[in-house]
């Protein structure tokens, strides 16, 4: 190719993304310059990070501007280099963005193992943000224990659906939200939880208090909003609460409200706490092998949905919020070496 096809933000969406919101652009493919390489990237992560990114403000990451190349984690191969530490050929793991090449110093890209046993899509649906963020959030934060009842909502995402495997690794019982009944098939006749909940067509309060009977000790909260006022209602002295997404919110056009029982925490003695998984990246080592024995032994699987072709990204993204994406959602650029 001598083009590099890129999505470019230009305006912050108002509600769901639009593809007018971005412009389609193309230009010549670059040319590294010294300690650079030029990497073609094949796959592109979709998270529901990508919308907080889209609202122009700062957050855990620098305000996104318009009229830049929308970013997205992407898994690549290197194409070209003036960069001692890569050579052509390295499949790498970085921040390419939306677009078929892209750039780079070096510092954001992480080499994946040239003889590898898993397919390459393993490294966004397991081996890496998505398999980080659920390891350090349940087992750093949710601290579970033998015996503990853990609810997970969005149990059929990429983080939920692992969320809920590891914890029945630590002898939890694990109670899962999801919006289908396709999905809570899947999360306990293939995955192992002990229940399912279609908070689409039951009541989510009764529901949770059927199949939570001694309460909630770990609530793994993805969505916010009114699921986690439920959750609230139900926790027990000492629960754990951490705080991975509020997808609930993330296309909302007005305010949206808070759980009005946060008081809860006090009664309770209870503990809600947000994370970023950016904060445990320096920690992957610890979580690698791990996941790579649980997933050898088959006890922890995962599922990727992918979507072919980059012009569809700004529709493919929202998959995410209207609940048809089966797993860890991602945009497949060009073919595998």
């Amino acid at each position: 190719m001598t083009q590099n096809r890129q999505w470019v933000i230009t305006a912050n969406p108002q509600g769901l993304v639009k593809e007018s919101d971005f412009e389609w652009r193309q230009t010549p493919v670059p040319s590294p310059g010294e300690n650079q390489v030029l990497v073609r990237n094949i796959y592109l992560s979709l998270d529901p990070a990508n919308r907080v990114w889209m609202n122009g403000a700062e957050t855990y990451m620098p305000a996104l501007h318009l009229n830049q190349v929308m970013w997205g984690g992407t898994l690549g191969v290197v194409e070209e280099s003036r960069h001692s530490g890569f050579q052509p050929g390295d499949l790498v793991q970085g921040r390419g963005g939306w677009q078929d090449y892209a750039l780079s110093d070096g510092s954001d890209l992480s080499k994946l193992p040239a003889q590898r046993q898993v397919p390459l899509t393993a490294f966004f649906g397991l081996f890496g943000h998505i398999g980080l963020t659920a390891y350090f959030g349940l087992l750093d934060i949710g601290k579970p224990k033998p015996g503990d009842t853990l609810v997970v909502s969005a149990a059929a995402g990429a983080v939920g659906s692992l969320t809920g495997q590891i914890g029945k690794i630590k002898d939890c019982r694990v109670v899962g939200l999801a919006g289908s009944e396709e999905k809570c098939r899947w999360i306990t006749e293939e995955l192992g939880f002990d229940a399912a909940i279609n908070y689409k067509t039951e009541s989510v309060r009764d529901a949770l208090q059927h199949h939570c009977p001694k309460g909630i000790d770990i609530y793994f909260d993805n969505v916010g909003g009114r699921i986690l006022e439920i959750a609230l209602g139900l926790i027990n002295v000492h629960a754990r609460i951490p705080v991975c997404g509020a997808i609930s919110q993330y296309n909302a056009t007005a305010p949206v409200p808070g759980p009005a029982n946060l008081s809860v925490l006090i009664t309770k003695r209870a503990r809600m706490e947000g994370f970023v998984v950016v904060d445990y990246l320096h920690r992957s080592r610890e979580a690698i092998p791990d996941l790579s024995k649980w997933y050898a032994e088959g006890r922890l699987r995962y599922r990727v949905d992918v979507v072919k072709g980059l012009e569809n990204t700004p529709s493919a993204i929202n998959k995410l919020f209207d609940g048809s994406n089966q797993g860890k959602l991602i945009v497949q650029i060009s073919g595998e070496p």
